[in-house]
């Protein structure tokens, strides 16, 4: 089996020999050059498996040996070699197309990391869809845009609605990268108790508190050669945007308690489906790390905006609840009812797609789903695509004070259930009967609402 080989590109010849002397330890053949136009030269006689190149060069710039390659030679990875704490040239290099950068000082276990990473992409990004249903051009663009972020390092934050599948998103990126055999780890950030954060994080060490009867690794830890996914990333606390701006910028954490920090191999890719930018002018989220987590922006887009989609994702849906519930054939809508689905605003996207399927096939004979079984409400002022129409869809979803649609028809669905099942004198068969469903469906939902 041949040499992977790696191009080295700076100016220095003792950086240049130290990168070649640890290429060379892992197994790698290494090429070296001193200036843009040597690199080049390379470049057009043979291919490489790597480039590693410093960020100023004699005759230009790493950033523009980048942009050469990304044009020529899509297929090496380039990480760019950047001064210590020059963090706006790093994020500049990734947003160039690099595929990750290493800050001067070298520290060679990170350098030896980012190689293995870089190395494992030609196995990578092979796999189905992960789930990403659609045909609408919005979503070809997204699985394109995730193939060309599989193949980066770069921190990538992700907005959208709530339920338009961001975390699928960004679990598509990593599966498909060559991070994909270790962790993803997902955490929702306004879930985690304020005072609990740093050790959630970072971890701890025995004795850093009261109660810390023993060492425990965070987050980061976890996700040690994956990736970490910070779901609502606007909601963390700015004395914790802090901490977290010098673990990503130093690529190392310090446990709570613990004396020394230690390297960490980790991508992170964040979402929110609050405005950050907005965030940034009320001074509760940081510029800096808003800069630092928003190197490449991602965007799902809504329901609303590809109703082309909603048959293909309906279906899909249907298949799943029929497993899932033990249904003998998978439910079937009936053309209106796809007409009213493909009209609908959907102001909580695809997941509430999913809750008012899994609501449908209930309220069906369990083969076959009317329009009547949807239960959508004002569908003359849920036009598609209309700001005034999704405002009227979203306070429908949410009247008298916050309570949310679903949970008012799970209400009037269980005072039904009950009622049917006292006149039935508690027999299934005659309640299932009294309420126009059949006995499975009935058994289903008195297990869903959880229903004595």
């Amino acid at each position: 089996m041949s040499k992977a080989v790696a191009l080295i590109v700076d100016d220095e010849a003792d950086i240049r020999e130290l990168l070649e002397i640890t290429l060379q330890r892992m197994g790698l053949k290494a090429m070296s050059a001193g200036s843009l136009i040597e690199a080049n030269e390379h470049l057009a006689r043979q291919s490489f498996d790597l480039c590693l190149t410093d960020m100023r060069l004699p005759d230009g710039s790493g950033i523009e040996l980048v942009t050469q390659i990304q044009k020529k030679y899509p297929g090496i990875p380039v990480a760019v070699i950047t001064a210590y704490g020059s963090a706006q040239a790093a994020v500049e290099s990734l947003k160039a197309g690099a595929f990750d950068f290493v800050s001067k000082p070298i520290d060679l276990t990170i350098l030896r990391k980012l190689v293995d990473t870089a190395l494992k992409l030609k196995n990578a990004g092979n796999g189905s869809d992960g789930g990403l249903l659609g045909q609408a051009p919005a979503i070809d663009a997204l699985r394109a845009l995730i193939e060309r972020l599989a193949r980066s390092q770069a921190p990538v934050h992700i907005t959208g609605e709530s339920g338009t599948g961001k975390e699928l998103v960004a679990r598509l990126i990593h599966t498909r990268s060559p991070r994909a055999e270790a962790p993803f780890v997902p955490v929702n950030c306004g879930a985690i108790p304020a005072e609990l954060m740093e050790s959630e994080f970072f971890g701890h060490v025995k004795g850093a508190f009261t109660g810390a009867t023993r060492d425990k690794a965070g987050l980061f830890q976890a996700a040690e050669g994956g990736t970490l996914f910070l779901d609502e990333v606007g909601d963390l606390p700015l004395h914790m945007q802090v901490k977290l701006l010098r673990a990503l910028q130093e690529r190392s954490v310090r446990p709570v308690g613990a004396e020394t920090e230690f390297p960490v191999n980790v991508r992170i890719i964040s979402a929110t489906h609050k405005n950050l930018a907005a965030l940034l002018t009320e001074g509760s989220f940081r510029q800096d790390l808003y800069y630092r987590l928003n190197v490449i922006e991602v965007r799902t887009p809504p329901l609303r905006e590809r109703p082309e989609d909603i048959p293909l994702l309906a279906a899909a849906i249907l298949t799943k609840l029929a497993k899932t519930n033990g249904l003998p054939a998978t439910p079937t809508l009936d053309a209106e009812a796809q007409k009213h689905l493909q009209s609908y605003a959907f102001p909580g996207n695809v997941r509430e797609l999913e809750n008012l399927l899994e609501r449908a096939v209930t309220l069906s004979d369990g083969s076959h789903i009317a329009a009547s079984d949807l239960k959508l409400r004002n569908d003359g002022a849920c036009a598609v695509a209309a700001p005034a129409a999704a405002a009227a869809a979203a306070a429908v979803v949410a009247p008298h004070g916050g309570a949310g649609l679903e949970s008012q028809m799970e209400d009037m669905e269980r005072r039904a259930i009950l009622e049917a099942l006292e006149k039935a004198r508690y027999n299934k068969t005659k309640a299932a009967a009294l309420l126009g469903m059949s006995f499975r469906s009935l058994r289903y939902r008195i297990k869903k609402l959880n229903i004595e």
